[in-house]
């Protein structure tokens, strides 16, 4: 299979056909940020993290590295003003959900964004999908998945399913960016549970 080269900051960079600027750019030892992207999972690109801008014949434009494939002569640059501008603003979006997230407030002293930039909406869930692709891709399980659309949209545990595998299992956890799935499944775990009953102690 032939090599495609590109350049990302300006390093040329060797290429299979069919990898990803994010997948070049790991190869290469260039960094670029990420929240719902994981080597076991086909790529998604939801969180927008990782945008880069692309040049080719002269003409820039911002793309998902995650998702946008390589091109012979492609130009990439992973950090510039207008890079760090948008992934401020994608920043400020994500800590109105979960505005106490370590990854996101990492990344938001990395980039200077105010996790009070707009109205909180603490869902905690935002919405990257990890939890959610790992148990259908990796385990065939099915066991969690989103619930509702829009801004109503989170992430569910499918009871049936989850009563039966997930308490062993569990593998999805680690992977998620925020605390909003060990809250799901703490909640739907309590609605499964039985309620316990007592008995009034009798009166002597």
């Amino acid at each position: 299979m032939s090599q495609i080269l590109l350049k990302i900051d300006g390093k040329e960079v060797g290429a299979r056909e069919g990898m990803t600027i994010l997948e070049a750019a790991e190869r290469a030892g260039i960094s670029i940020p990420t929240l719902c992207h994981h080597e076991k999972l086909e790529p998604y690109g939801a969180c927008r993290i990782c945008t880069v801008e692309a040049e080719i014949d002269s003409r820039p434009k911002l793309v998902a590295a995650c998702l946008y494939p390589v091109e012979p002569n492609l130009v990439v640059r992973t950090r510039s003003e207008k890079i760090d501008k948008t992934r401020k603003m994608i920043l400020q979006l994500l800590l109105a959900h979960a505005p106490d997230a370590p990854a996101l407030q990492d990344l938001a002293k990395e980039y200077g964004a105010d996790k009070d930039r707009f109205e909180k909406e603490a869902s905690f869930c935002i919405h990257c999908g990890l939890c959610v692709r790992y148990c259908a891709e990796v385990k065939k399980k099915n066991a969690v998945g989103f619930v509702d659309r829009g801004t109503r949209r989170e992430i569910g545990f499918i009871p049936e399913i989850s009563s039966k595998e997930c308490w062993n299992c569990k593998e999805c956890f680690p992977l998620c960016p925020t605390s909003a799935l060990q809250a799901a499944y703490v909640l739907t775990e309590a609605l499964m549970t039985p309620a316990i009953s007592f008995k009034p102690e009798k009166e002597e």
